[in-house]
């Protein structure tokens, strides 16, 4: 027997325990990200403009020209304000999602829709690429898309419910 070899009926060791849990903190952490992202963009009237100092309508049309996509922008454009709370609820509803781990790939794949679109569009520009958060936040979600919430999440608890009904 290894030393990460473990006897049947035997509690499971640290390593297991944490490779089990691997994708718990980064599910936390993004969730609690977007959640804050969704709720700092609903409370900052500056943002929810379309026009002004922070608004959405002033950061749009600053970076339309640098965008990868200028038609993703040109859309968002036509009604700002409707399109940054259709962006912070998404952030919000992607969010509370990794943080229950219910629905855990679909509010994932939210996740990295939002993250692709807002890399396509405000930080498409910047230089070195790495310094933009979008593309690091789209790569994150990832994981997440591939595994689910396997433990500690609604997902899991959902899935045991229904798996002790069919036996």
């Amino acid at each position: 027997m290894t030393r990460t070899d473990v006897p049947s009926g035997a509690a499971p060791g640290l390593r297991d325990l944490a490779a089990r849990h691997a994708l718990l903190p980064l599910r936390i952490f993004l969730g609690v990200t977007f959640v804050y992202a969704g709720l700092d963009k609903l409370t900052d009237s500056a943002f929810l403009s379309a026009g002004g100092d922070g608004s959405i309508g002033e950061l749009m049309r600053g970076v339309r020209d640098t965008s990868a996509i200028p038609a993703l922008v040109d859309l968002a454009l036509k009604a700002p304000v409707g399109f940054a709370v259709t962006l912070a609820v998404g952030e919000l509803l992607v969010g509370l999602g990794l943080l229950a781990g219910l629905l855990t790939r679909i509010a994932a794949l939210g996740g990295a829709l939002i993250a692709l679109s807002l890399w396509l569009t405000v930080s498409w520009a910047v230089t070195p690429y790495y310094y933009g958060n979008d593309l690091i936040y789209l790569m994150a979600c990832t994981p997440l898309i591939l595994a689910g919430a396997p433990y500690l999440s609604l997902d899991s608890a959902i899935r045991s419910r229904r798996s002790r009904r069919t036996a």
